[in-house]
């Protein structure tokens, strides 16, 4: 979930890292999972799948756990909006946009959600307002993008571009995602707040699915099956406890390495499976995006 905590500059333990590397190596796979689901099933399949299997997950670890829920109203409110930008938008966006291009450039330029994260925030909250530093990160970042799109993109548009703009809007909806979970799950519980917010988007994804794929038919091959359990198990429900425990004990601003340590895990992953290959302008933009990162989440020294 792409909520703002307050940034702090927590050293990291051994354990904080291998959690890290674990988490960024079951987000890396969401890709290679993706692709390999859309071999059986259709867009919003697995989207739903992945969704409403990770929802149930959860709300299970909550009832055993015993976490308490809370009884206001708005809560559901919360869990709509953020079931649609958190989970419904952005993963029909990037599963479609992988449709037609490789998993490793589709992780590269969804690393750019810290990027329009903290364009909408500067927009929203005063307190997060673009500093010089700020600002060439997000310019670096945005440079990165258009490397890695590559300039026969802006010569001509094609389902290609299409794929790449679905990711890009992946990566905005994430960003305003992260600027509504900001106040809205103030007070919740991370693990309730995943919940619900899962399954909501379960709720807005289902009727799409029986209007443009009909009912699933359940009879994929085990390639399939196995990438649709690991998206709803790893890359969904594990992957949320992971990032809260990774929180508390590390900080937001050391989580965020993890955007930058996914897509290398996308790629590598892509090439060793299907024999992705990515060009220098992607690999480059990659390395650019990596540089405004750095500059966007270095924090400033004290004392």
């Amino acid at each position: 979930m792409n909520t703002r905590p307050a940034l702090t500059a927590i050293s990291l333990s051994p354990l904080a890292w291998a959690l890290l590397a674990g988490l960024a190596l079951i987000w890396g796979s969401s890709f290679l999972s993706n692709r390999a689901a859309l071999a059986g099933a259709d867009v919003f399949t697995v989207v739903f799948i992945r969704v409403s299997g990770g929802a149930a997950l959860l709300w299970l670890w909550v009832a055993i756990r015993k976490i308490p829920v809370g009884r206001d109203p708005r809560v559901l409110l919360h869990f709509a909006v953020m079931g649609l930008l958190n989970n419904a938008i952005p993963f029909t966006l990037i599963v479609w946009g992988q449709k037609h291009i490789d998993s490793g450039l589709a992780s590269i330029l969804n690393a750019s959600t810290a990027i329009f994260g903290a364009l909408i925030a500067a927009m929203v909250f005063r307190d997060e307002r673009l500093s010089a530093r700020k600002s060439l990160g997000i310019a670096i970042g945005f440079a990165g993008v258009i490397v890695a799109i590559g300039p026969g993109a802006l010569g001509g548009f094609d389902l290609t571009s299409a794929g790449q703009i679905a990711i890009l809007g992946a990566a905005t909806s994430y960003g305003f995602a992260g600027a509504y979970a900001r106040f809205a799950t103030r007070k919740m519980r991370p693990e309730v707040a995943a919940a619900g917010m899962l399954g909501a988007g379960a709720l807005w994804t289902l009727p799409l699915m029986l209007v443009f794929d009909g009912w699933p038919q359940f009879n994929y091959a085990p390639s399939v099956w196995a990438a649709l359990i690991w998206l709803a198990v790893g890359c969904s429900s594990l992957a949320y406890l992971l990032y809260y425990r990774i929180l508390a004990m590390a900080g937001a601003a050391n989580l965020a390495l993890v955007t930058l340590l996914i897509p290398p895990v996308a790629i590598v992953a892509g090439w060793a499976v299907y024999g992705e290959h990515l060009g220098w302008s992607e690999l480059i933009g990659f390395a650019l995006l990596a540089v405004g990162l750095m500059i966007l989440n270095r924090r400033p020294k004290s004392g």
